[in-house]
């Protein structure tokens, strides 16, 4: 395969996607507005802030120059956290190409519109066809070739069979799936649970605490993944239950890290800053929490999580009410 693809974004999946394709021998670009980053991939050959340890391809390039990054590219991906989406999209619009495929592998929604990543995108490039790359795939393990399987979506399911074909290797597996509400909304609200597990965790909660917070964080996903328009059935698929487990689970999860340090007592800023990356489920929590009330969505755990993030409530207390609330069937309103 000869198609060539520009990551933007010298983070650690960015990175790792970056080196799988280059192994498969495709030419990859990598923009980063961190010099050092870089320096790093273009002479040491490794992402030493991001992706330690782990050797990147000889055909694996990197800019600060964006303009030169996508220059003669077929595929962008857009490999930055989700709060930076619209303002990278702004960066690039006058520079993209009609036939250049938009590839974004962030997870969340904007906090400031409440819009879909998607539907940001296709605001500031319009011409482009936007597909979603999604699914549980942390980085550490997609660079050491540990088989992973992934969706695309998009509203042109065609480019999302061409971001299959280029990114299908025998060690690295991808579905398409055309419900690109349930696929963001699922690998959104995620984020959210995990970060309650980790804080779980953290309290030293056990086993039983952990699944409650799965099985019931499922319905939360579940509810306002159809109230937006999501199928039911892509939340018990790869974006919803498999990013669920392995986020809720791993320790490469940085969500689950991050709840870890807020359980056992660390202020949410010092956890932050010692994770070293950004904590999506932080972000997702305080966005989602406005969606939910806004449509008028039961969101249990969401609404916790947002009282021990944003207002200092103790995160015991907090498991305390959720186990104290009214009785009701397991299954109404999913």
């Amino acid at each position: 395969m000869s198609a060539k693809v520009a990551f933007l974004g010298g983070g650690s999946f960015g990175t790792a996607l970056s080196i799988m394709l280059a192994k498969k021998g495709l030419m990859v670009n990598i923009w980063d507005r961190d010099q050092h980053v870089i320096d790093d991939i273009n002479v040491k050959k490794e992402n030493i802030k991001y992706l330690p340890n782990i050797t990147i391809p000889y055909n694996v390039k990197g800019f600060t120059n964006l303009e030169e990054a996508i220059r003669d590219t077929e595929f962008i991906v857009l490999a930055v956290p989700s709060h930076v989406i619209r303002t990278l999209c702004k960066q690039i619009s006058s520079k993209v190409k009609r036939n250049q495929i938009i590839i974004n592998i962030a997870k969340g929604i904007e906090e400031e519109t409440l819009k879909r990543l998607s539907e940001v995108i296709e605001e500031e490039l319009p011409n482009n066809q936007v597909v979603v790359l999604s699914g549980p795939s942390h980085a550490e393990e997609v660079a050491a070739d540990i088989p992973t399987v992934v969706v695309v979506t998009s509203k042109d399911m065609k480019s999302a069979e061409k971001v299959q074909d280029v990114f299908m290797t025998n060690k690295f597996r991808v579905y398409t799936n055309d419900d690109i509400i349930g696929i963001e909304i699922g690998g959104a609200v995620k984020n959210i649970i995990a970060l309650a597990a980790g804080i779980s965790d953290g309290i030293g909660y056990g086993d039983n605490t952990k699944a409650a917070l799965m099985t019931r964080g499922m319905s939360e996903i579940i509810r306002i993944g159809t109230k937006l328009g999501g199928k039911k059935e892509t939340f018990s698929g790869l974006t919803g239950m498999g990013d669920l487990i392995v986020t809720c689970t791993s320790m490469h999860s940085r969500n689950r890290r991050a709840g870890i340090l807020i359980g056992k007592g660390i202020p949410v800023e010092e956890a932050i800053k010692e994770i070293g990356m950004v904590v999506e489920g932080i972000k997702a929590c305080k966005a989602f929490y406005q969606l939910k009330e806004k449509l008028n969505v039961s969101m249990p755990i969401t609404d916790v999580l947002h009282k021990v993030i944003f207002e200092g409530k103790d995160p015991k207390y907090g498991v305390y009410e959720l186990m104290s609330r009214d009785k009701k069937d397991e299954i109404y309103k999913i």
